[in-house]
């Protein structure tokens, strides 16, 4: 099967830039699902598709949305492209969302600023771990916050308590990344893990995929 896709990615990259193709391989080699992020019921759209952004910018492969009383799609003029590149995992409730990230070797981490949270730049990186962001209105569910396991905020000194979540995310998901990559451990994606990706995005970057795709198999069976 590796070497299927090894064959089929070769065959590909014909039909697209060496610096497309290079830039692709540079740019993995940032990606990570060391941390994945998880979002609640964001009531208004734009922030959904800024954390996205944001996700891309610093190297979070993996973005998982649960979107069960709003139910909008991605705002693509604010992700900017970022949704081709960043994988969005929908989820029905809390609870498949949460049963899903643990299986993964996901520890669950409640973003709150209203509890005994670690503080952000005290928060364990070394830790596979899932960042849950609430609504701007009521933030997480008490079914998160129940089951979470570990919470963590951003330290303010000023009288606002709470940031936009947008900007929250954008925080949080540039400190861990940037300390993850400072950390020895084992973060980046796996080698099987890359090969989807460049498959995945080559796909998106080539015109008339579905016949080209046609043409391999032909020349594969003949």
């Amino acid at each position: 099967m590796q070497k299927n896709k090894l064959a089929l990615l070769e065959y590909l990259e014909n039909f697209m830039s060496e610096n497309r193709k290079n830039r692709f391989i540079e740019v993995l080699k940032n990606r990570t699902n060391h941390f994945t992020i998880a979002m609640e019921d964001v009531y208004q759209l734009h922030n959904t598709s800024a954390v996205m952004r944001s996700c891309e910018v610093f190297g979070i492969q993996n973005l998982h949305i649960v979107e069960q009383r709003y139910g909008k799609a991605i705002d693509k003029q604010i992700a900017m492209g970022a949704e081709k590149w960043v994988d969005i995992n929908q989820h029905q409730d809390m609870k498949s969302c949460m049963a899903s990230l643990r299986a993964q070797g996901y520890q669950i981490i409640a973003t709150t600023p209203h509890n005994d949270s670690c503080l952000l730049d005290t928060f364990d990186v070394s830790k596979k771990s899932a960042i849950f962001f609430g609504t701007e209105i009521d933030g997480l569910s008490e079914e998160v916050m129940r089951q979470a396991d570990g919470f963590i905020k951003i330290p303010m000194v000023g009288f606002t308590e709470s940031l936009n979540i947008s900007v929250s995310a954008a925080l949080v998901i540039q400190d861990i990344t940037n300390r993850m990559r400072q950390s020895d451990i084992n973060w980046q994606l796996t080698e099987e893990e890359v090969l989807e990706k460049r498959l995945d995005w080559t796909r998106k970057t080539i015109k008339d995929i579905a016949y080209i795709e046609k043409q391999f198999l032909n020349s594969v069976q003949n």
